[in-house]
């Protein structure tokens, strides 16, 4: 099997009109899907309904999408409450149960069903664009049982023409040989799981230069850190991750240009103020907050996913028009506000990791003073780094670039293992 170059992986599109709207098209036509959604599970859903009612906004009070804010987020925390106040689905499902192709199992619990459309899920395009092409050989690792990743995965990779290889978790040794023998040049599954198999190959005493046929890797499940996605690129593979949720299918997915990950076209995605709810300015970090408009079985509208995100600015060089979310940033309840922004420990890194060779540990701590909040950035030095002026300013300006904050830079002598990335002294 002829390996496919990085540049043919990245030609073409799933769907090129959709992804060549324009900004404006998009936006009006993702506005309109959402309103329409809003209508149809309140119709359909009497979960929703009931909800919706509870707070005392009827959908006739929502005529434009600016009135959208409005409506109450729906966050998944309280879901499996309502999943057991109502079983199966909380009444959140909009046809009857024996329309579902399958129901899914996740932890909660929570009963997530899938319908019959196809590629219900949004996965072909997303796969198809992270550069799977029909042929491909792909052993899939996520799992088949209980939750939807492996299935909804593999449905997706079958459609695009891949042959899979349904491998699930564990059992390496097997795993590696059927790598080798079956010449699989697709992978599914966790980064760090990769590297893993990698690295048992080796140990059995096989060289990835020969025996290493994977070219195009589809990761998600974990934080992919740039040293990850270094170690996997040195063995030649192209990793691409996507951002995807059992309710919801695919949200996001990475480019080749790996500057974000591109906003599925069947979804209307807010960044919100995890408090309020209320729509926060471009570049912003928040809550991913979602209206899924194109899935009739269940419509989630203002869905609260917990996950926080902000949107890049820009055009990506890619030609693609949808916007781009930075990534996951972290968790809703891990945030602290300074200064009205909500900074999240994951920020600190990113910022600090652009200086491996000369940052130990680093950690942000944030004071009151009068009615200002203090934010400075405590950065212990590897030995043999020189706690210069210069550096002081590189540190500061990163950290403005990943918080849209002011905070002044401190060198310390020590950091303790284990301190809190953003350690929030304030006394209210």
């Amino acid at each position: 099997m002829a390996r496919r170059t990085a540049e043919e992986r990245n030609l073409g599109y799933y769907d090129e009109k959709a992804e060549r709207m324009t900004r404006d098209e998009r936006g009006a036509f993702q506005a309109q899907e959402a309103l329409r959604a809003l209508r149809y599970a309140y119709a359909r859903a009497p979960g929703y309904r009931a909800f919706l009612d509870s707070q005392g906004i009827p959908p006739d009070a929502v005529r434009t999408i600016a009135d959208f804010a409005r409506i109450p987020v729906l966050k998944k925390n309280t879901m499996p409450e309502r999943h057991r106040q109502d079983p199966p689905f909380g009444g959140f499902l909009a046809v009857p149960v024996e329309q579902l192709k399958r129901i899914y199992v996740s932890p909660g619990p929570l009963y997530d069903p899938e319908g019959r459309k196809e590629d219900y899920w949004g996965l072909r395009k997303c796969l198809y664009n992270a550069g799977f092409r029909p042929g491909d050989r792909v052993m899939n690792t996520f799992s088949y049982h209980l939750t939807p990743a492996g299935i909804f995965l593999d449905e997706a990779c079958s459609g695009i023409g891949c042959v899979m290889i349904p491998t699930g978790v564990g059992n390496t040794e097997i795993q590696v040989r059927t790598m080798v023998e079956l010449k699989i040049n697709g992978y599914l599954g966790t980064a760090s799981f990769l590297m893993t198999l990698i690295a048992k190959l080796q140990e059995l005493g096989c060289d990835p230069a020969s025996d290493l046929a994977v070219e195009i890797a589809f990761v998600g499940g974990e934080i992919l850190t740039p040293a990850l996605r270094q170690g996997l690129n040195d063995h030649g593979i192209l990793v691409r991750q996507g951002y995807i949720t059992a309710e919801l299918g695919a949200l996001a997915y990475e480019c080749p240009e790996q500057n974000g990950m591109h906003i599925a076209d069947d979804l209307y995605v807010e960044i919100c103020d995890p408090l309020t709810g209320e729509p926060l300015p471009a570049g912003s970090v928040g809550e991913v907050v979602v209206t899924n408009f194109s899935n009739e079985c269940y419509p989630l509208v203002r869905y609260g996913t917990g996950d926080l995100s902000a949107v890049e600015e820009g055009e990506c060089p890619c030609g693609r028009t949808s916007l781009r979310l930075k990534g996951i940033l972290g968790r809703t309840d891990e945030v602290t506000k300074i200064r009205g922004m909500f900074v999240h420990p994951r920020q600190v890194d990113e910022a600090m990791a652009r200086f491996p060779e000369t940052v130990d540990r680093a950690r942000v701590v944030v004071t009151r003073e009068g009615l200002q909040d203090v934010m400075t950035l405590e950065v212990q030095l590897k030995v043999g780094s020189a706690p210069t002026e210069a550096l002081k300013s590189a540190f500061e300006e990163r950290l403005r670039e990943c918080t849209k904050l002011r905070g002044n830079a401190v060198f310390v002598a020590e950091i303790p293992e284990g301190a809190k990335k953003v350690d929030d002294r304030r006394k209210w």
